[in-house]
């Protein structure tokens, strides 16, 4: 009998544990923070690793696409897997697992081992992605769901400002190793903060059992709900828009209107600051404004900058006023748009948290890989592919509200 209760009282136990505190948003957001600097830091050592290790341009490229790839399959995995053996222990293992791959970036001899670790480095940081926001959607509902993934959209939106800031700073004093030296730091201080900070938000009782059947099973029960499919369009396609103007905007900026370096990466933070705060407004009008209405000022703002941005490349000459302010407007337009649909998706599979974050988290680094190397086909003369693409990922989000919207209460009978 004292064996059984014990057994009743383990749940509650956990339950109890289980709080969503500051410290723990405060390591989700260290983890969600680790894909822009790990590229971010690294992008502005290309012409370095090249040299080094005896590659091409497009081989040094290629790393990021595989960081992008395992991302996209870390996080895939790593949520459905997570909704089985719980969350705690497969996120210490990602972290461990990323901050190895990062020492081997760091230690490389070749370039083929650098893609591997790169893949692998992806594929470890996206399952602790996905992991750390499936614990938040164990912790909270409602209002407070959204209010909380708008703050840590927020607040990790300092990481790209800070990446190509830190990133240009250590290669004027280092190495580009030093970068790689750098994420694994991160690394090791993400593991001490998993193992203070995160328990375990999923008790065995809340668990799924099987295996890729299930994952199979939970996955189209996921993608059969038109509203998660909605709105992790609207989310996956404002991640196609950001991409859209990170693959191109140094070639506008600097190869057609002759800002500096310096010039660029303030103007490149500034956008990134902005993005910030429009996330952090969105996490103070949660639960006083409809969460639909605010993505929609966001897609209305974001259609806007990209109409703008296609006339002034068409018929203007691209000039850097109207650029500065449309790329100013498109990014902080994202930060209403992404965290919004995201916090949307997953709130309409609370049975599958994990397999939810993993959906959309593979939806939206899918996104980020296809969408960056096509804005870059019209060369480094035109903006009128990246404007394309701005409009284009916009239009989609916007079909993604509408498919998204709650249907039509039932007519009462006359």
């Amino acid at each position: 009998m004292t064996a059984t209760l014990a057994e009743q009282r383990k749940p509650d136990r956990v339950r109890r544990q289980a709080r969503l505190t500051t410290a723990l948003i405060a390591t989700v957001i260290l983890l969600t923070g680790i894909a822009p600097l790990a590229t971010d830091m690294y992008v502005p050592a290309f012409p370095g690793v090249a040299g080094d290790l005896s590659a091409t341009a497009t081989q040094v490229q290629l790393t990021l696409t595989t960081f992008f790839v395992g991302m996209a399959l870390g996080q895939l995995i790593g949520g459905p897997v997570s909704d089985r053996y719980g969350r705690r222990r497969l996120l210490l293992a990602a972290v461990v697992v990323m901050t190895i791959a990062s020492v081997v970036c760091a230690l490389t001899p070749s370039i083929g081992v650098m893609m591997a670790a790169r893949f692998a480095q992806g594929f470890a940081g996206g399952w602790a992605m996905v992991i750390g926001r499936a614990v938040i959607v164990d912790l909270a509902q409602g209002a407070r769901l959204v209010r909380v993934l708008n703050v840590i959209a927020g607040v990790g939106g300092i990481a790209p400002i800070a990446g190509p800031l830190l990133g240009a700073v250590i290669l004027q004093v280092s190495g580009w190793r030093m970068s790689f030296w750098a994420v694994a730091a991160l690394g090791v201080a993400m593991v001490v903060a998993v193992l203070v900070a995160v328990p375990e938000s999923l008790p065995p009782r809340r668990r799924h059992g099987g295996g890729l059947r299930t994952f199979a099973i939970a996955g189209r029960q996921v993608l059969t709900r038109r509203r998660y499919v909605g709105y992790v369009l609207v989310s996956g396609s404002g991640m196609g828009a950001i991409f859209a103007y990170v693959a191109t905007s140094a070639f506008v900026l600097q190869s057609m209107n002759g800002l500096s370096p310096v010039a660029y990466s303030m103007d490149f933070a500034a956008n990134a600051a902005g993005m910030t705060v429009a996330s952090l407004v969105a996490a103070r009008l949660a639960g006083r404004v409809a969460t639909r209405t605010v993505i929609a000022a966001g897609q209305i703002a974001a259609l806007g900058a990209g109409v703008t941005m296609l006339v002034g490349a068409l018929w203007f000459g691209t000039p850097l006023p109207l650029v500065i302010v449309c790329f100013f407007v498109l990014m902080s337009a994202q930060g209403l748009i992404g965290p919004n649909g995201g916090a949307l998706a997953s709130a309409e599979v609370p049975e599958h948290p994990g397999t939810g974050s993993a959906m959309l988290g593979f939806v939206t680094w899918v996104a980020a890989g296809v969408i960056a190397p096509i804005a870059g086909l019209g060369g480094q003369d035109t903006a009128v592919p990246m404007a394309l693409l701005m409009i284009g990922c916009t239009v989609l989000s916007v079909a993604g509200l509408v498919l998204a919207r709650p249907a039509a209460a039932p007519t009462a009978p006359n």
